[in-house]
């Protein structure tokens, strides 16, 4: 519990990840970045080639043995296996859910743990950067942490809208403003976390959903045992890197929303082909220490 004046959960932050090795980098700059190094930190890597295992590699002077690279091989989308088998390599209490395209703010992780509750999840969300700033950003940025002031990001093509009270600098201020927003707590895996108790309880990420609601889906279980959500949206702030996505497709999303209802619609509390299901461990890939080089890509 990370009530004032106690101490924090160990939090163990897990990153999705698919074949996006320049987008990768730039986010573990972000990690790197962070106000707090207590946290571990897991790539969890749904079948990508070399390129991304060079990433990983070359940050690993950074994090040291804090930074783990789950990996299966490619065989379709299987996040969902990815990830449970994450869930199921670490022992953190705490779990903090994250993309592979979503660099964190610096108070990003130290966000999440203060603000951890006993039978709560938090529901965080993104802001939506265009490609060209995406493409642009550089180490240097990340470190400054200029990447989240607004001023900056207009600048360089960032058409932030109402998007920009995200980065409103006062914590008075986004601590109201996620009381008063009309937006739901949905659990969302760009900016999510829970304890770890209650993800297995949950059965982990369900296994019959493909790209589309699966991280919605997990926190519908939660809701049901009676987990309740708790927005973040402007305390813990993450920044979505542009990309394309070939793997959404129209009937697996109208699948996914059939089973999102058969799980509201019977209270369901548990993935039916979750971590309980799992049949063989990710392989760990363990390279040396390197440098801070652009990705390979």
């Amino acid at each position: 519990m990370a009530e004032s004046g106690q101490q924090p959960p160990r939090i163990a932050v897990i990153l999705s990840t698919y074949e996006q090795p320049a987008w990768l980098e730039k986010v573990l700059w972000g990690y790197a970045a962070q106000t707090t190094s207590h946290f571990d930190l897991l790539v969890a890597d749904d079948g990508s080639g070399p390129a991304t295992a060079r990433v990983v590699d070359r940050a690993r002077r950074a994090f040291g043995a804090r930074l783990r690279h789950l990996w299966h091989p490619d065989d379709g989308f299987r996040k969902c296996e990815i990830l449970n088998q994450a869930i199921t390599a670490t022992d953190a209490p705490y779990l903090l859910f994250s993309d592979g395209d979503c660099i964190p703010r610096q108070d990003f992780v130290a966000t999440h743990a203060r603000l951890a509750r006993p039978g709560a999840f938090l529901s965080g969300g993104v802001i939506w950067l265009p490609i060209e700033l995406s493409r642009a950003i550089t180490r240097e940025d990340v470190d400054t942490g200029r990447i989240a002031d607004a001023a900056w990001l207009t600048a360089r093509g960032w058409a932030g809208g109402r998007h920009r009270l995200r980065l409103v600098r006062s914590l008075a201020a986004a601590s109201l403003l996620d009381r008063i927003t009309p937006t739901g707590t949905t659990f969302n895996g760009h900016n999510g976390s829970a304890w770890r108790d209650d993800v297995v309880r949950a059965n982990g990420f369900d296994a019959e959903m493909g790209y589309g609601g699966l991280d919605r889906a997990l926190g519908e279980r939660l809701l049901n045992m009676g987990v309740h959500g708790r927005r973040v949206r402007f305390r813990a702030v993450c920044f979505h890197l542009d990309h394309s996505r070939g793997y959404r497709h129209a009937d697996v999303l109208e699948r996914n929303r059939a089973i999102r209802a058969r799980i509201r619609a019977n209270r369901e509390v548990r993935a039916r082909l979750g971590i309980a299901e799992l049949t063989e461990p990710a392989t760990e890939l363990n390279g040396g220490p390197g440098d801070w080089r652009p990705a390979d890509v």
